[in-house]
């Protein structure tokens, strides 16, 4: 190393790959880990119920000090400041104070804010020369989707990490079954089924959503029933199917043609239902439907993925089984916890890929394809049209909350 420059530790981190490898093999000696670990600085963006439960996970990873936290309001803030110990020239609110927290010291930060921020908060952390672990959906429109893709290849530039968390491409049922697959397990590919059907979610939130929707701080609290802030259901959670079927297809679809609507579970903008036929090469529809309402019992529900093909048949259950039926058997597994052990292993990841140094950042282009996916099922339902991918790939049409109101 030249001793003739200042080094700082994000440079550090990012340079000593060699450095860290011997640190790993340093910890797996018996009670020297600890002290051998190296620690890296990390800010929340995004202090909600979803930030404080990953946080814990960071926290438990061991790897990481909890740094510094962001968020617009002051008692999500105080809450978690609290429970991590985080001093309070250290916490931060209002809609920019995240880039207060960007120049506070962290090395890296953990993006849990509503989807609508996602795009300008990550490149901010890149220009800032941060390590970035960001929540799905990575935007709620096809501009602030190339602004990730942009996003990414600067980080690789800069020699930072981008993870973008998906649980289900962690979990080595779905990789292997996947793997099967692309390797020829099912035959010709035919037709597919991608679902997901849930219950009414966040009924508090409907609830205050439908009492208070004139109030701007009540419109930012209730952002999953807002269509600009989450960029809908079919963006926000159903992307968890359509990413397992962007998965299984690799390539883009050629068109999508849809449906959707409001009928049934009140209060917000965000559909409560969608109906969609995405159209790939050679003659292969796959079917999405999602519904956030009560299905009386009817099975399946969640998160499930079925591909059929002239040898063999892939189903995929977020939570569930795994297997593959047909010539080429694959018994597969049960996911079980995958919320938790996806969470788990992706902060592994991110972990070993800054103190290693990785920066190929291999999660940004799927992710960027699946959530483009989605908008592309999101405008056929709400055009009731025909939308081909090459069209969709030319929009400019950006999904702007009214932030009137809000502290900046």
């Amino acid at each position: 190393m030249n001793t003739d420059r200042p080094v700082n530790r994000r440079d550090f981190l990012a340079e000593a790959g060699s450095a860290a490898l011997s640190l790993g093999v340093l910890a797996s000696r018996p009670g020297v880990a600890q002290a051998a670990r190296t620690k890296v600085k990390l800010g929340l963006i995004g202090c909600g119920s979803r930030g404080v439960w990953i946080m814990n996970r960071f926290k438990k990873h061991g790897g990481f000090e909890l740094h510094a936290c962001a968020d617009y309001f002051p008692d999500r803030v105080k809450i978690y400041g609290n429970k991590f110990d985080i001093p309070s020239h250290r916490r931060f609110t209002t809609l920019s104070s995240y880039r207060a927290l960007l120049d506070s010291g962290v090395e890296a930060v953990a993006i849990e804010s509503p989807p609508y921020f996602h795009p300008q908060q990550v490149a901010d952390a890149i220009d800032a020369g941060l390590h970035v672990y960001v929540a799905k959906p990575i935007a709620v429109d096809v501009p602030g989707c190339r602004s990730i893709e942009r996003s990414g290849l600067k980080a690789t530039e800069k020699k930072r990490c981008l993870l973008v968390d998906f649980q289900t491409r962690a979990n080595d049922y779905y990789r292997e079954g996947i793997k099967r697959m692309h390797a020829g397990a099912l035959g010709t590919l035919t037709f597919g089924e991608a679902t997901y059907h849930a219950e009414i979610p966040w009924a508090d939130r409907l609830k205050m959503h439908r009492e208070g929707a004139h109030d701007p701080e009540i419109r930012l609290r209730t952002w999953t029933v807002s269509r600009p802030f989450s960029g809908d259901i079919i963006t926000e959670q159903n992307i968890h199917t359509l990413d397992v079927m962007s998965w299984m297809m690799q390539t883009p679809p050629l068109h999508a043609m849809g449906t959707g609507g409001h009928k049934v579970r009140g209060a917000g903008d965000c559909y409560d239902h969608f109906a969609c036929l995405y159209q790939y090469g050679d003659g292969v529809g796959i079917t999405f439907s999602s519904r956030q309402f009560p299905g009386h019992g009817v099975k399946p529900d969640g998160i499930v993925n079925r591909i059929f093909g002239s040898l063999g048949v892939l189903q995929t259950e977020y939570g569930g089984r795994v297997l593959i039926r047909g010539k080429h058997f694959y018994k597969g597994g049960k996911t079980g916890g995958i919320y938790e052990s996806g969470v788990k292993n992706n902060i592994a990841t991110f972990y070993r890929n800054i103190t290693e140094g990785h920066y190929g950042n291999d999660t940004v282009a799927p992710s960027v394809q699946s959530n483009l996916i989605t908008i592309l099922g999101r405008t056929a339902a709400y055009q009731r049209d025909t939308v081909t991918w090459e069209r969709l790939m030319k929009s400019t049409e950006v999904m702007e909350p009214d932030l009137r109101g809000l502290k900046t």
